[in-house]
């Protein structure tokens, strides 16, 4: 059976492509059918300690308004944040699958982009079943993004679909801040709720293809770029990390207010503590590399990403601990 093929990258990329979508295919999840929603181990304990949030993964629960607070204000404060970044990711998912269905559906016949996109859409839309089921049975009325993010997503999506390669950008600037920190929660061990453990597991085991895609994306697309967009990709690529990374990992703080949160532990927490502004830059360790590997980093570009606060050491492999570094971008 002959294929088409119809697109300028090397084999390579065409086999990389083919291993992910068979990886779809052969080892998939389906949120109704791969968690027990209503086993026992499972339910969602309002006032379980395990919703105070660690201070080594979540910046707000580094601050010391935080731990200063009552058990059951900690466990309040910390069901609420757990359950917004949960709709937030949610949200996000449902960004992306506006902009790679747009993107998708210009490919010409016999891409193999397109195949995996589609499975990628997928995943996503599972995932977004598998969030939003969570986020009712935490049973907290959270809004998830900023309001201005909420009303600008579906034009963020149309838009990424005919600005492909800034889509993708895109795409790994709130991937890889959402599963550095689920992948911390879960090294913490049992500290969250078994519930949020399961879905996290299961949300880090597919992403880790979609974000090879979106790295595997980027290398061919911008490698392939004259100079000057080169140059403009360089500077988008920081400018967009830094303000998804706000979007997706700082709540709103008309909501945080509404469930008590102190306004200057807020402040220091996103993102003036020191400990903050290193978990910030930890979300980047994975894609500096990246960005090196392309030919994106030269002395304006490396100055901007120091002045946004995402520079810092980079990741000796993918998922690697946090350690203590001095290496910078």
């Amino acid at each position: 059976m002959t294929m088409l093929s119809t697109h300028p990258f090397d084999t390579d990329y065409d086999e990389l492509l083919a291993t992910l979508s068979n990886g779809s295919v052969n080892r998939n999840f389906d949120p109704y059918l791969d968690i027990d929603w209503d086993s026992p181990e499972l339910q969602i304990d309002p006032n379980d300690p395990r919703w105070v949030l660690h201070p080594e993964v979540d910046p707000l629960g580094a601050t010391e308004w935080y731990q200063a607070l009552p058990l059951d204000e900690q466990i309040s404060i910390g069901r609420w944040r757990i359950a917004n970044s949960i709709k937030v990711g949610a949200s996000f998912e449902s960004i992306l699958i506006r902009g790679m269905m747009q993107y998708a559906m210009k490919l010409p016949n016999g891409s193999p982009e397109f195949r995996y996109c589609m499975h990628e859409m997928t995943e996503e839309c599972n995932h977004i079943q598998m969030f939003q089921e969570l986020v009712n049975r935490i049973g907290v009325d959270v809004k998830g993004p900023r309001p201005y993010f909420r009303a600008l997503a579906p034009l963020i999506g149309v838009a990424g679909g005919y600005f492909h390669t800034i889509l993708f950008i895109g795409i790994l600037a709130g991937e890889e801040p959402i599963d550095h920190y689920q992948k911390a929660i879960i090294r913490a061990g049992d500290r969250v709720p078994p519930a949020v453990l399961r879905c996290m597991q299961i949300h880090i085991a597919e992403e880790a293809r979609h974000i090879s895609f979106a790295h595997e994306f980027l290398k061919n697309h911008i490698g392939a770029m004259d100079p000057v967009s080169k140059t403009l990709m360089g500077l988008a690529f920081p400018i967009a990390m830094r303000w998804l990374a706000g979007e997706i990992a700082a709540p709103d703080w008309a909501e945080a207010k509404a469930h008590g949160v102190d306004r200057e532990a807020f402040k220091q927490a996103f993102w003036k503590a020191p400990h903050s502004q290193e978990v910030l830059a930890g979300f980047f360790k994975d894609v500096r590399p990246l960005v090196e590997e392309i030919g994106l980093l030269n002395p304006i570009t490396r100055r901007v990403w120091s002045l946004l606060g995402i520079a810092g050491p980079n990741s000796r492999y993918r998922g690697e601990p946090e350690r203590k570094a001095t290496a910078a971008v």
